[in-house]
């Protein structure tokens, strides 16, 4: 049986990777996965945060607390936040590390 507070991925994450994402319960997001975040405000108006890898550099891990500020500056602003994840990053690492995995018990 399920559990009641499942965090599921978003079915647009789940449809692109479906035998991985379905059974993912989502608890925190690595920053090295994060590639963009969509800040929608109550007005209509949307920002696209694109976190390209100079980016995060750029940022020196301060990245949680540029986010934290962000989000607290328009807290009252702000109707919907969207993460978006690099699927392609994500497809390549698990593949690579499941291969590594795989070779190792022979």
């Amino acid at each position: 049986m399920p559990r009641q507070n499942k965090k599921l991925l978003n079915q647009n994450i789940i449809d692109q990777w479906p035998e991985i994402f379905s059974d993912i319960d989502l608890s925190s997001i690595p920053l090295e996965y994060l590639h963009n975040v969509v800040i929608t405000f109550k007005d209509g108006n949307q920002w696209d945060v694109v976190l390209k890898k100079k980016d995060r550099e750029l940022l020196n891990g301060n990245l949680p607390k540029e986010l934290t500020d962000l989000f607290t500056n328009y807290e009252k602003e702000i109707a919907n936040v969207d993460f978006r994840l690099d699927i392609p990053q994500i497809k390549k690492d698990v593949t690579k590390s499941t291969k590594k995995f795989l070779r190792g018990k022979k």
